[in-house]
């Protein structure tokens, strides 16, 4: 397979990974339902989502449902990537490594994001920065409760990309077994 259709089919299956994730997540940490992009990625979600919800049915907070799906993306993608000559329990292992990835490189962006919209629009609400800040919120509100406050100045968003800068070292490259 050529490089170019390497990165394509990267991109489309990162991009579904992280619909799934993202729906997840949402549930998860009990964010605003009814912010117009939440709508968007739980109507772009449930095509695929809805079936298998009901052999899978939610559990408290946590829709296994998309988490199911979002792995299912990770193996498809390592299945197309590949060409067979895998081992069930390797799909299984490259497909959560993968999906951790895309979990990984969605908080970090985030995090990056909302640090940076806090310097230039204090005080101006966009439903995606309240969303990613809802959706942020359950990784940073820990670091926040342990480290000191420095007045208006709030480093546990920097603790937090630390964390996930070393996250994303630590897991194994998505290309490592082509």
């Amino acid at each position: 397979m050529t490089q170019t259709l390497i990165l394509i089919i990267d991109l489309i299956m990162r991009l579904a990974t992280l619909l799934f994730l993202v729906r997840f997540l949402l549930q998860a940490s009990s964010a605003d339902f009814y912010n117009p992009i939440s709508q968007a990625l739980i109507k772009g979600s449930d095509p695929l989502a809805a079936p298998l919800r009901k052999l899978l049915p939610a559990t408290g907070k946590f829709d296994l449902a998309t988490l199911l799906m979002a792995l299912i993306m990770g193996i498809v993608f390592v299945a197309l990537i590949s060409m067979g000559g895998l081992s069930i329990g390797q799909y299984a292992i490259f497909g959560i490594v993968r999906t951790l990835s895309v979990l990984v490189d969605f908080y970090w962006w985030s995090m990056l994001i909302i640090v940076i919209a806090s310097f230039v629009s204090q005080g101006n609400s966009h439903p995606g920065l309240a969303l990613l800040d809802q959706l942020v919120d359950p990784l940073i509100s820990p670091i926040r409760s342990v480290l000191p406050s420095m007045g208006p100045l709030d480093f546990s968003p920097m603790v937090v990309i630390l964390m996930l800068s070393i996250a994303q070292r630590s897991l194994p490259n998505a290309y490592a077994f082509i």
